[in-house]
């Protein structure tokens, strides 16, 4: 009777705690991570690292020195040499370490056997990327960083950057339109796509950007903001006279830009651009970025009519995406589905698209539009995007690098005050004051809000 209520004593508080633990590794990842897993994988990968690396396959043959070393001090077992190991560093999210690879190894080694390390040392997952030639860091992530989207605090952004989501490897992934011009972004009803809208446009909103809006959805996607556009177009008749006042814009900008060029010989190098970023910063035009929403309206036409306009704006479209990168105008091509069967003009439209943003799709088919030629092996991962995890896509470029990402939650209402509160940053563009939208008159003037990342659940 003694030992069954000691028994008792002692069970009752350890299945407490254990009971605890459960439901915060369920619920609040992060802090169990931080209290009980960090320290356990911690303590794994210590313990077993030289084990773990030779079971991989990373170890190496000791150098004949180290070898007449060991034979001339001690009697132990001459071993191979696993990659040297650099100092461990916690994070919120997992752990961080530095391998200087041994003579003959390639990174392309360590990234082979991450699975193996995530199971050896009981993390969720495993990154390798390379710092410098020889050294390589290993980012564990301790548990699944997108099933509640946290944003982390540094987030990179500036000038043109947007950190819009968050990447598997708990990395902020940021929308750079210097380093990728144009994108094209497909996404199913309810799959997140106009969230990952909203960031951008808020982000944006708070630089020295011309927005310009095409939203052939009567403007429901994009009428929000109109505060902040420089000019929107809500029918594909509006789209029409829109998009030559682009083009004339670019074309401006190109004479600008080769007006500088012809400047007197002997002109230092320095002073000599092919884009408007090499312009003096009071010569300099501000930049565009051109949202397309549901990009398939401005390629469909009820009758043989409307086929005409139809290549026109196809070509104008074209056009902008082969030559306003240079100019400063940016596309951010949005839609449910794109696809050669789209008409004239689709594919040849998509091949200017450096980036890819996929989110869920209807078919494997748009996810091989989207994805198939830049990153094949990313359109499984597309096609597997679950309708219960809204806000989950797949993101490549054309250097065939790809990585989930998920877009944290911000409502429409939010992403409309920053659209209201810094409507006095439109810049001045007069080509495109006829096109800029009705803004009704609000009384109430609210604070920009801070936007609270967390998952998107509409």
């Amino acid at each position: 009777m003694t030992d069954l209520t000691t028994l008792l004593e002692v069970g009752g508080p350890l299945a407490a705690l254990g009971g605890g633990a459960a439901y915060t590794r369920a619920n609040h990842p992060a802090l169990y991570w931080s209290a009980v897993g960090g320290p356990i994988s911690t303590v794994r990968l210590l313990s077993s690292y030289a084990s773990v690396m030779e079971a991989c396959g990373l170890t190496v043959a000791p150098s004949r020195l180290r070898v007449l070393a060991v034979k001339a001090t001690t009697r132990r077992e001459i071993r191979p040499v696993p990659p040297r190991r650099g100092i461990i560093r916690p994070t919120s999210t997992g752990l961080r370490l530095r391998l200087r690879l041994a003579p003959g190894q390639e990174p392309a080694d360590v990234a082979a056997s991450a699975e193996r390390l995530r199971h050896a040392w009981g993390v969720h997952a495993v990154y390798v990327t390379t710092v410098k030639p020889g050294v390589v860091e290993l980012r564990l992530v301790g548990f699944d960083v997108l099933r509640k989207v946290r944003m982390p605090r540094k987030l990179g952004g500036g000038f043109l950057k947007v950190p819009v989501a968050l990447r598997e490897d708990a990395m902020p992934f940021v929308r750079d339109y210097r380093a990728v011009p144009h994108q094209l972004t497909l996404g199913a009803t309810l799959s997140g796509k106009s969230m990952y809208l909203r960031h951008l446009v808020s982000g944006l909103a708070r630089q020295n950007v011309a927005l310009v809006g095409f939203d052939c959805k009567r403007g429901v996607e994009l009428a929000p903001f109109a505060p902040r556009l420089s000019a929107l177009a809500t029918e594909p008749d509006e789209v029409a006279e829109l998009l030559p006042v682009l083009v004339k814009e670019m074309e401006d900008r190109y004479d600008l830009i080769r007006a500088r060029q012809g400047i007197a010989p002997g002109t230092p190098n320095e002073e000599i651009t092919s884009d408007i970023w090499g312009l003096p910063e009071s010569e300099r035009p501000v930049p565009v970025v051109l949202f397309v929403d549901e990009v398939a309206e401005l390629f469909l036409v009820a009758t043989k009519k409307d086929e005409e306009r139809r290549d026109e704006m196809v070509t104008q479209l074209i056009r902008l995406a082969q030559l306003g990168r240079a100019a400063g105008i940016y596309l951010e091509v949005c839609g449910q589905r794109f696809g050669a069967e789209l008409g004239k003009g689709a594919t040849m439209l998509r091949a200017q698209l450096t980036g890819r943003v996929c989110h869920r799709v209807n078919d494997e088919a748009s996810a091989k539009m989207a994805l198939g030629d830049i990153a094949p092996e990313a359109v499984g991962a597309a096609c597997a995007i679950a309708p219960e995890l809204p806000g989950l896509a797949v993101a490549g470029d054309t250097s065939g690098g790809w990585s989930r990402i998920r877009t944290p939650y911000l409502s429409l209402g939010d992403a409309a005050d920053i659209c209201q509160q810094t409507a006095d940053l439109v810049p001045d563009l007069p080509a495109l004051k006829p096109f800029r939208p009705a803004v009704p008159v609000r009384t109430v003037q609210t604070p920009i809000p801070a936007v609270q990342p967390h998952p998107v659940t509409d």
